[in-house]
Formats: structure tokens, C-alpha cells, sequence
């Protein structure tokens, strides 16, 4: 048997309709796992969902709002029933709001926390009798921030620091019934985000190409490998932990 197969899997990515979360997707998709996305632009989905299915899979997309606890709850369920099962959740989904902090209005706080931490841990939580059944895995997204601070960043930055430690929470807790949660931190991969900073940003890519020992920024495929492998019965004995795919970038210090 091929330790790495997703045969007969199903998994749900939130934020799977673009940019790291569609990496992923793919990658969980090639290696032979049934998809279900959660994304809130209908016309991103459909495109998402179709690339998944030329990859011969089944895929679906599911709409929630993850700033809403019922939303957020409603959409494990759909998916786990749409699927058939469900065992693997990607807690991908996450937005930025650059500000100086002494800026920040508490609303915006509180969008970011809730978008980027408390909605993967109650999707986690709404997951967790399915993926008991199932000995599954949870994937958390953080971030470099989770490691390195940023001036305009405090509300990113602290919630990709709690996803880090909720990992290890939830890795503690659900150890017992045989549920793997890792973290996968993303260093700078190109995607829309990021192409939008690097606009904003004047110098963010000359920094960033220079201190990456890569010298490269990252693309979405970049992730699928590690979202196989946490997905996958190779990872059985590989939980709590928070593995940077960055082409070097944290290594520096």
C-alpha cells in the first residue's frame, strides 16, 4: 500500500476556491481524496470545483460565512453529508487588515480573530465526531507571522500565532482518538494576496527574494505535498507539530 494515497478520502478546505487553499486541494485531489470547498465567490468555486474534477475526483463547494459560529457549523455538516464522510478539515481560510495598531479599530480586531482563529476552531470542533469515526487529521494554516512580529499586523499576526497553539491543544486532546492535528506554516507564496502587497509594500519583493534562501517566492503547488502527507496514513505518528514550507525563510533567524 502506498502510504501516501487519499483513495476513498474526503476532505474540506476552507478558502479552497484560490491561492494556497486550491494548492492544497489539488494536491489532496492528485492523490486520490474527494474534495468539498468552502468560499464565499460563487464564480471562484465554480472554477475551483471544475479544476478538481479534471483531476478525477468528486468535488463540491459549500457557501459559509465563518465569522458565524451556525454558518461555520453548517458547513462541516454539509460537507461531511454531500461527501459521504469526511476525514481531513484544512482550516485555511484567513484575511489581513494592515494597520498600525494604535489604528485599529476593535471591529477590525475582532474580523480578523474571528475569520482566521476562532473559525478553525469551531470547525474543528464540529468536525471532530466525524473525524473520531474516521482516525482523521486536522491542517492548520498559519503563517511567518506565527513566528516573526510586524508592525502592521497585530491582529494576523496574533491569530496565526493562536492557530500554533490551538494545534498543539487539539493534538493533545484528540490524540487518544487517533486524530492528528498539524500546522503547516506558509512562508511568502504568490498569490493574490500577496500580489496586492507587493504593490502596497514598496520593497516587499526585493526583501523578500533577498532573505529567502530559495530566492524565490513560493506558488500555491508548493503546499500540496505537505497537505498529502498531514492528510495521509504517513503522518499517523506526526501530531502538534508546525512545519514551515518556506524555502528557507524561517531558517535564518
Amino acid at each position: 500500500m502506498n502510504p501516501f494515497h487519499l483513495h476513498g478520502k474526503a476532505a474540506l478546505v476552507t478558502g479552497g476556491n484560490g491561492g494556497i487553499g486550491l494548492g492544497m486541494a489539488k494536491g489532496l485531489a492528485a492523490a486520490g481524496a474527494n474534495l468539498a470547498i468552502a468560499g464565499r465567490d460563487e464564480r471562484k468555486n465554480s472554477d475551483a470545483v471544475r479544476q478538481l474534477k479534471e483531476l478525477g475526483v468528486s468535488a463540491i463547494a459549500v457557501q459559509a460565512d465563518l465569522r458565524d459560529e451556525k454558518s461555520c457549523r453548517r458547513m462541516v455538516e454539509e460537507a461531511a453529508q454531500k461527501l459521504g464522510h469526511l476525514d481531513t478539515l484544512v482550516n485555511n481560510a484567513g484575511i489581513n487588515i494592515r494597520e498600525p495598531p494604535q489604528d485599529l479599530p476593535i471591529e477590525a480586531w475582532r474580523e480578523v480573530l474571528d475569520t482566521n482563529l476562532t473559525s478553525a476552531f469551531v470547525a474543528s470542533q464540529a468536525a471532530y465526531p466525524h473525524l473520531k469515526r474516521a482516525g482523521g487529521k486536522i491542517i492548520n494554516i498559519g503563517s511567518m507571522m506565527s513566528i516573526f512580529g510586524a508592525a502592521y499586523l497585530a491582529p494576523y499576526a496574533a491569530s496565526k500565532a493562536g492557530i500554533v497553539q490551538l494545534t498543539k491543544a487539539l493534538a493533545c486532546a484528540w490524540a487518544k482518538d487517533n486524530i492528528q492535528v498539524n500546522a503547516v506554516l506558509p512562508g511568502w507564496i504568490d498569490t493574490a494576496l500577496t500580489q496586492r502587497a507587493r504593490v502596497e509594500l514598496e520593497g516587499l519583493n526585493e526583501r523578500v527574494l533577498t532573505r529567502t534562501p530559495a530566492g524565490r517566492w513560493g506558488e500555491p503547488a508548493d503546499l500540496a505535498g505537505i497537505a498529502v502527507f498531514l492528510a495521509s496514513s504517513a503522518s499517523g505518528f506526526v501530531t502538534g507539530t508546525a512545519i514551515p514550507v518556506d524555502g528557507g525563510y524561517s531558517s535564518l533567524g
